[in-house]
């Protein structure tokens, strides 16, 4: 297995001792949306978020063949595009370069498939400001009606391997909806370019003793979509993710 490259070392002393509670203030924020093949809902998420007031809404369309790009650009949002499908955790990445660069104080991340609401954005922005804990995960297992059966064994194996791994508890890892203030992103970030990207960034934050925790959120499913995970190369990426880390022996005993 290759090395994994070493984190930013220079972070907040608040940060490393676990407190994580020195009140930065949130004065704007960015939404970021990733998006592959989204044309059917792309404009309505879109415009949605800009309806939260966000300095900008940023879309990384991560190689679509429809019309994604142009749609999410007519609602208002500034798109970034790969020149093919690279994974959501490459467009991520991308667009958290973005967000650092426009200097923006904190990203909150949204799918673009529609499975997330926009309207709840402003839950993570008052419980930041309640506990101004860095990092905010979505959790819709307070509510898993219409959740697939897989679905809600995924999310609760995930969360206990978390847990086992690291001591870390949050309720619902696989979700992307999600808000990060935007100084700890260096320090979290992984070189997982695909499903695996999202949950190598809660490693890398209870490696740090960065705070994380959770905001309810809503259970949205639409039927007949397909989802762009794939259960076999996505399984094999997740656990290639956790090996890594028991390997450098890096993970908290």
């Amino acid at each position: 297995m290759s090395s994994r490259p070493s984190l930013p070392r220079a972070f907040p002393d608040s940060m490393e001792n676990g407190s994580n509670n020195h009140a930065k203030k949130i004065e704007t924020f960015c939404v970021l949306i990733c998006a592959y093949n989204e044309a059917e809902r792309i404009g309505e998420v879109v415009r949605a978020a800009l309806g939260q007031n966000p300095c900008q809404v940023v879309v990384v369309d991560d190689g679509s063949t429809d019309q994604t790009a142009a749609l999410a650009e007519q609602a208002g949002a500034y798109v970034l595009r790969n020149p093919e499908n690279l994974g959501k955790g490459a467009a991520l990445r991308r667009g958290f370069e973005l967000v650092r660069e426009r200097n923006c104080d904190a990203v909150i991340v949204v799918d673009g498939d529609g499975q997330h609401d926009p309207r709840e954005i402003k839950r993570f922005l008052d419980a930041y400001k309640r506990t101004h804990i860095p990092i905010l995960i979505g959790n819709r297992m307070a509510n898993t009606q219409g959740m697939p059966l897989v679905r809600k064994w995924t999310n609760r194996f995930m969360c206990r391997v978390l847990n086992r791994l690291t001591k870390l508890y949050v309720a619902d890892p696989p979700c992307g909806f999600r808000f990060y203030r935007s100084d700890i992103l260096p320090f979290i970030m992984s070189d997982e370019n695909r499903f695996a990207f999202e949950f190598d960034i809660l490693i890398h934050a209870a490696l740090r003793h960065i705070r994380v925790d959770s905001v309810r959120v809503s259970t949205i499913y639409h039927p007949g979509r397909r989802s762009h995970v794939a259960p076999l190369r996505d399984a094999w990426l997740l656990f290639r993710t956790v090996a890594e880390h028991f390997s450098e022996r890096r993970l908290i005993k």
